[in-house]
């Protein structure tokens, strides 16, 4: 009787902690959707301010779109931690070896590539192409969209434009 009731207590203490993540979801979801109207309300007052014309208006509001799309950022992170999407570092500390830097060497010197900038092919090529990302722990790469290594780092390319959509610094050891 004492292990049943014992069993009965680990059940009960484990199962909200199963109920919690698909709350805290719909919570994030709510959250973006909120944030995305933010976004949406504080640009819409700055073309407001624009119209009128008051310089100070304008900061004022160019300010508050800053901060909103920041919000939203935050809250994309927070939801990706919370899903997993960035235990790469778990895995990393744990598989050393996987992650080790080797004996790969670019024909070209190492450049800090920032979201945003546009880069050239010979980055992408396939000679540069991580083909097995998940592997990594990485997450998957969409529509025209590749994993590539450079140096120590990670970037995710748009490879029809060249133009680099997310950097991980220091991703290898």
């Amino acid at each position: 009787m004492k292990k049943f009731t014992t069993a009965l207590l680990l059940a009960a203490v484990a199962l909200p902690a199963v109920a919690i993540p698909s709350a805290a979801s719909a919570q994030s979801r709510q959250e973006l959707r909120r944030d995305r109207q933010d976004i949406r309300h504080e640009e819409r007052e700055l073309r407001d301010a624009q119209r009128r014309g008051d310089r100070r208006d304008i900061r004022d509001e160019r300010r508050d779109v800053r901060d909103a799309h920041r919000e939203y950022r935050e809250d994309l992170r927070d939801r990706d931690r919370a899903w997993g999407r960035d235990d790469w570092r778990f895995n990393r500390d744990r598989n050393r070896a996987l992650y080790g830097r080797g004996s790969w060497n670019a024909p070209f010197r190492y450049t800090s590539f920032r979201v945003g900038g546009r880069i050239g092919p010979s980055y992408y090529g396939p000679r540069y192409v991580i083909a097995d990302p998940w592997r990594y722990h990485l997450p998957r790469a969409g529509r025209y969209q590749s994993w590539v290594r450079h140096y120590n780092d990670v970037l995710l390319i748009d490879t029809r434009r060249g133009v680099v959509i997310r950097t991980i610094p220091s991703f290898y050891w």
